[in-house]
């Protein structure tokens, strides 16, 4: 099965690996930043439950991911509505939203990598929450990037690996 890749790995410009995403939603900016800074909306596209106060320098705490243990993280930047961005592991993690017309906003994810080899396996993953946040977008319900309705990792992980994107970090379940 072939699956179309939305991400994209890049060097920044201070030389760290990242992978980035960008999507168009038919929603007004202050409802995209919802789904990114609103605990209950997180939970339904992001692979952890992340609660925090919204300001540079709280503690974010995550929860819920049934391949990570409960970690924290500290937020780096806040610019509502339009940017956040936080510790997420060794990894930062950017949300910066732009309004590109009356009710349509477009969403960046840029996850900024610790290491290059996990660049497969997170793109692969945050496909998933992706296509999570996209339906919700949309108005349908989802249950979350971890359920048994949630697209396959393995088929995107897989299209990273053939696209030659870096890879050979630990994969949860797989090694």
């Amino acid at each position: 099965m072939s699956v179309d890749l939305t991400g994209t790995y890049l060097t920044l410009e201070d030389g760290r690996p990242a992978v980035r995403f960008s999507r168009t939603y038919d929603q007004p900016l202050d409802r995209v930043w919802q789904f990114v800074t609103d605990p209950d909306e997180l939970a339904q596209w992001f692979p952890s439950r992340a609660e925090f106060e919204l300001r540079a320098g709280a503690t974010v705490t995550f929860s819920g991911d049934p391949n990570m243990p409960e970690f924290t993280g500290r937020i780096i930047a806040v610019d509502a509505p339009r940017h956040l961005s936080f510790e997420w592991g060794d990894d930062e993690l950017r949300f910066d939203l732009e309004e590109i017309e009356e009710k349509r906003t477009r969403f960046t994810l840029t996850n900024v990598l610790s290491a290059a080899n996990t660049a497969s396996r997170n793109g692969a993953g945050w496909e998933v929450c992706l296509a999570a946040l996209d339906a919700t977008a949309r108005g349908e319900r989802v249950a979350g990037p971890h359920t048994g309705a949630a697209v396959p990792w393995k088929t995107f992980y897989e299209g990273y690996l053939a696209a030659g994107v870096p890879s050979g970090a630990a994969v949860p379940g797989l090694d």
